[in-house]
């Protein structure tokens, strides 16, 4: 026995040490140590029947239970009244860790620090494991280690074992068995279900501990086989957490610091990287963009590319060999997201899953999580999306994915009017922003070749010409008559680059000619939109920043690996720069209107408070720049030596300038 048990601990080393997340065929996949990252988890008695607290990723925990990190060695750790749990439920969407944490546990006894706790620690994949139709425990126990010959009796007498079933929802049979067929005897076969339910209702070893992993859609028929169990709920990362997991992505430390800035300062993508998977998602692309020696300031997978990147990452595993199914599914799932938005409602009631024909066992736990709901005291199904972002997600596609006549006539009486949308936006609903920007990032020629390649739906091109002429319109009717035609809300940039296509951005902006943008604070993912969008406009003869000031990060680690925006050179050669542009706030501004063949005449960037640090971009850009005539800055800190950098600009040939203030 001691040597088996000496082997099955290597075995579950060497099966669960590598980390499985994401699709680690491109190379090794990494150890469990280096890549995990404690998550936040909120842990409540029997009673309560998991996640009823708002939406996983957006649950509002301030009256709820508390949360806090729990790790493998504190899941069976004694409450405060001094009870240990005996069965622990790990609920979790999907991509939130659940899977990741039992490897941990894996792990960890085999390595012997949870070996205090347990003797002995079986895992039952409910998802990948092939699981006999009958079986005694002790057949399940020699399934875990199948290449040796287990001397289950003398294991099973062990008085600590866990049993861990990972991916419970995968099992679908029934949990109501007959009282009189459970089981007492180890050894004892019987058909699957009523083994599983024989140490679920502790009929069998009932001295055994349980660590039950399943997605909230199993919840509640789980709970009625239960008896004393704990609820343990992952939430996903915290802002500290997301910042580690990036620095343990990542090997160079230089790169994990880029790529988290990156993230941090584009608010949709980081609210979305609460999710295990998604952070996954957001580091493997931003390693691949700097593998490829591109710079992450025109990283054109910004939101929307992502976020199809994590969804492609929950479909990878299904069959596309009936590709219609899932475009009716994903249709009607876009229809009740939009419809939510429209409504201001992020739950969900059972008969309007039904309805529309979402009740569908192996897609609706990717996307909508099972609540339970204790409105009027009963309780009552809800589902809800992982995210409010992707309802937003959702609900922006429902504009664009293809349909047909049989599917629109299904589709609850919303209409697919992406100018009702546009207009409402203007109007008086500005918290469609977030959609309206997923609806620009969906109809870039990009998205509409993966989302065809990789999903296998199709998203119609129509919607651009529409947002096209929604841009254009919105902005003259802002503009006075007589007056130039000027941009002076900063979402438009945004927009525009979500979806990252020049030309697109060229038609859209050619009819105007000013840039106005007042007391705004411009973080760097502001500027990286706002940089796009000067580089494209030919017509661009006013820019207007009163009172902005520009968010700067870490001295260098907003730049890219190659040392200057949109450069192509070697990475490494960062160090490279002037300090004067590590440090100064507005070198992205003035690289982008250093582009050849700018018409920029003024420029005005009063009370931005502007230190001595920027004149020396502002001097390049005045000896660079013939056509600038007029710079106004004010209530600024240059000080003498910023003024006399000013002044080099000032002398030199290239200078045009007519009007200083």
């Amino acid at each position: 026995v001691t040597e088996y048990k000496r082997n099955y601990r290597e075995h579950v080393v060497r099966e669960f040490l590598r980390d499985g997340e994401g699709d680690s065929s491109a190379g090794e996949s990494p150890s469990i140590h280096s890549h995990y990252t404690a998550l936040t988890i909120t842990r409540e008695p029997w009673s309560g029947h998991g996640a009823e607290h708002g939406a996983v990723g957006c649950a509002n925990t301030s009256n709820g239970p508390a949360t806090v990190t729990v790790t493998a060695q504190t899941l069976f750790r004694p409450n405060e009244d001094g009870q240990t749990p005996r069965v622990v439920v790990l609920v979790g969407a999907p991509g939130m860790g659940k899977t990741t944490m039992v490897r941990k546990v894996m792990v960890e006894w085999g390595e012997g620090t949870l070996q205090e706790q347990f003797d002995s620690v079986f895992c039952i994949d409910c998802k990948g494991m092939a699981l006999p139709r009958e079986a005694s425990v002790a057949d399940l126990v020699s399934q875990c280690c199948s290449h040796q010959r287990v001397p289950a009796g003398r294991i099973l007498d062990d008085q600590k074992i866990l049993f861990i079933f990972d991916g419970f929802e995968a099992l679908g049979f029934s949990l109501v068995q007959p009282e009189a067929e459970l089981s007492c005897d180890p050894r004892e076969v019987k058909p699957l279900e009523i083994t599983l339910m024989s140490l679920l209702k502790r009929t069998v070893l009932p001295e055994a501990s349980l660590l039950i992993t399943t997605r909230p859609t199993a919840l509640q028929s789980l709970g009625q086989c239960l008896e004393g169990e704990y609820y343990a709920e992952i939430l996903g990362f915290s802002a500290a957490m997301r910042e580690e997991y990036f620095h343990r992505y990542f090997e160079n430390a230089s790169n994990a610091d880029m790529a988290f800035r990156f993230a941090r300062g584009n608010e949709i993508l980081y609210s979305l990287c609460i999710i295990p998977i998604m952070s996954w998602t957001v580091c493997t692309i931003l390693e691949q963009e700097l593998c490829r020696k591109k710079n992450l300031l025109e990283c054109s997978k910004a939101t929307t590319r992502m976020t199809m990147s994590y969804l492609s990452q929950l479909l990878k595993h299904r069959d596309r060999d009936n590709p219609q199914v899932l475009q009716r599914f994903l249709l009607q799932l876009c229809s009740l997201a939009a419809d939510g938005i429209w409504k201001h409602k992020v739950l969900f009631e059972e008969k309007e899953i039904r309805d529309r024909g979402l009740d569908q066992p192996d897609l609706l736990p990717l996307f909508l999580n099972e609540k339970i709901s204790k409105e009027g005291g009963d309780h009552r199904k809800a589902y809800g999306f992982s995210h409010l972002h992707l309802q937003e997600f959702f609900a922006a596609m429902f504009y664009v994915l293809e349909d047909n006549e049989e599917t629109v006539s299904d589709l609850g009486g919303l209409e697919k009017d992406v100018n009702k949308l546009l207009e409402s936006y203007s109007e008086s609903r500005k918290d469609l922003n977030v959609t309206v920007q997923f609806l620009f990032g969906l109809v870039s020629k990009k998205s509409i070749e993966y989302v065809d390649k990789t999903i296998g739906c199709r998203i119609s091109p129509q919607a651009r010409e529409e947002l096209l002429k929604w841009l254009c319109g919105r902005h003259r009717g802002i503009s006075h008559p007589g007056q130039a035609l000027k941009i002076s809300e900063l979402d438009t940039f945004h927009f525009l680059f979500e979806m990252n296509e020049k030309s697109f951005a060229q038609s859209a902006l050619g009819s105007f000619s000013d840039l106005d943008l007042q007391d705004m604070k411009l973080t760097l993912y502001d500027q990286m939109a706002l940089s796009f969008c000067i580089q494209q406009w030919a017509g661009l003869g006013c820019v207007t920043l009163r009172g902005c000031s520009f968010h700067q990060q870490d001295p260098g680690v907003e730049l890219d690996a190659s040392g200057a925006p949109g450069a192509g050179g070697c990475p490494g050669t960062i160090a490279d720069l002037r300090q004067e542009e590590l440090h100064c706030p507005i070198h992205l501004l003035c690289w982008a209107l250093r582009r050849p063949g700018s018409a920029l005449r003024v420029l005005r960037l009063q009370w931005c408070r502007l230190s001595e640090s920027c004149c020396t971009e502002l001097a390049a850009l005045l000896a660079e720049h013939p056509s600038l005539a007029q710079l106004e800055l004010g209530d600024g800190a240059l000080g003498d030596r910023g003024v006399r950098l000013l002044c080099q600009g000032l002398r030199r040939p290239g200078c045009r300038l007519r009007v200083l203030r």
